[in-house]
């Protein structure tokens, strides 16, 4: 008998290894070419005139370049930044904001102090390289196959593209994840470094005291400490002030969609992309952020598997924090990771093959389709992998059996 069509979706036991690589080689293919057009056309290649590329990065760059002038704090002042970001790469592309604490110009500065292009290049090798290192050790995969799915997920593609810091987050958050039970002081060191973008830690406070690690505490608060500390000694208490000042306006730039809505990957992001009023989106945001706060919580004191501990953590993190990027989704790359080596010693599950097929193109055109249709793709990305991560996590609850006194006892 010919296998139904659900079947063939439900076990999707056709998904085998090699064709999984076999796919991967063809997205990323296609993401290579992609970027390299773009790059081609935004400087004129294909047209008469030089096109203002657009990047992320130029925004750190130009923060650095502020930071060795000796005026770190006018990385906070808009028209400065923006005046710091056309004299540093030469083009009068849109104004990249910068709205990271002072620990991060640390990075910014050295960065700094190369050409723009060795500078962006740099920062993107070695980053992607900590990443990768860090989901080899993860994944306890051998040879080199398994890089093509890694390299495939969008996430990658919108990172470099845009040339952003996701690389850097996503080592340091799968570094602390993969150290807390053998090294939590080591651990939290790590988690520490991720300072320079707070929010993405919003639920691990919440994680840590239900686990009772109180030594990733020690090695969070030490680090946090330690790098605010050099950044006020070689910044100054005014670079401080200045960026407190600017995070109060931030808001200005993310509820009114100076950064499109379809590249917000939140429920805020989806709620405004529909159409929702700021304030309402934000009490949505806020509902969704007490659920996974609860959900933590559970999580982490009852289930059993360290695996799927991490991969709900690193996955509902993206549903709490208000803002999240495109980019930012290679945290998800992370809680799959985690949901493959629980999955090693017994196969996977019905329908998650299929699942994690489908968010790889999904994933892509999340942004155009969002720009065009106002569905929120992005999210329902994180939805469907938190999805399969708590579907396993449940599973992993031990279940209290009801007392049964022996015989002969008395009640």
């Amino acid at each position: 008998m010919q296998p139904r069509p659900l079947d063939l979706l439900r076990r999707a036991d056709w998904l085998t290894r090699d064709r999984v690589v076999a796919y991967s080689g063809v997205l990323f293919a296609l993401e290579l070419l992609i970027l390299v057009f773009l790059a081609l056309w935004q400087h004129g290649f294909f047209a008469a005139g030089v096109h203002s590329p657009a990047s992320d990065f130029a925004s750190f760059y130009a923060a650095g370049k502020l930071a060795l002038a000796g005026t770190p704090q006018l990385a906070y002042d808009q028209a400065a930044h923006y005046l710091a970001q056309q004299q540093a790469t030469g083009t009068l592309a849109p104004h990249q904001f910068f709205f990271y604490p002072p620990v991060y110009l640390l990075l910014c500065a050295p960065l700094a102090t190369l050409p723009y292009l060795p500078a962006f290049a740099a920062f993107q090798v070695v980053t992607l390289a900590l990443f990768v290192a860090m989901m080899r050790s993860l994944l306890r995969e051998r040879g080199a196959d398994w890089l093509l799915p890694l390299l495939a997920f969008p996430a990658v593609f919108w990172t470099i593209g845009l040339g952003q810091n996701a690389f850097l987050n996503a080592a340091l958050f799968g570094g602390f994840t993969l150290l807390l039970q053998r090294r939590p002081l080591i651990a939290g060191m790590l988690l520490g470094g991720l300072c320079y973008k707070p929010h993405l830690g919003l639920l691990v406070p919440v994680a840590l005291l239900a686990a009772r690690q109180w030594w990733a505490f020690v090695g969070a608060a030490v680090v946090v400490v330690a790098l605010v500390g050099v950044s006020i000694g070689l910044f100054g208490w005014g670079t401080w002030a200045a960026y407190l000042a600017a995070f109060s306006q931030s808001d200005r730039v993310y509820a009114t969609g100076a950064i499109d809505f379809a590249g917000i990957v939140t429920p805020f992001g989806a709620a405004r992309l529909l159409g929702i009023p700021a304030d309402v989106a934000y009490a949505v945001q806020a509902v969704i952020t007490a659920i996974m706060v609860v959900l933590i919580a559970s999580i982490w004191l009852r289930a059993s598997s360290h695996n799927l501990r991490c991969a709900v953590l690193l996955a509902a993190t993206l549903l709490a924090v208000p803002v999240a990027l495109l980019y930012d989704q290679l945290l998800l790359l992370v809680a799959i990771g985690w949901l493959l080596r629980e999955a090693r010693p017994t196969g996977l599950l019905t329908w998650e093959r299929i699942v994690l097929l489908a968010i790889y193109p999904l994933a892509l055109v999340s942004l155009p389709l969002g720009q065009s249709t106002h569905i929120p793709l992005g999210l329902l990305v994180t939805v469907a992998v938190l999805g399969l991560c708590l579907r396993r996590a449940w599973q992993s609850i031990p279940t209290r059996r009801p007392y049964a006194a022996p015989l002969g006892a008395t009640p």
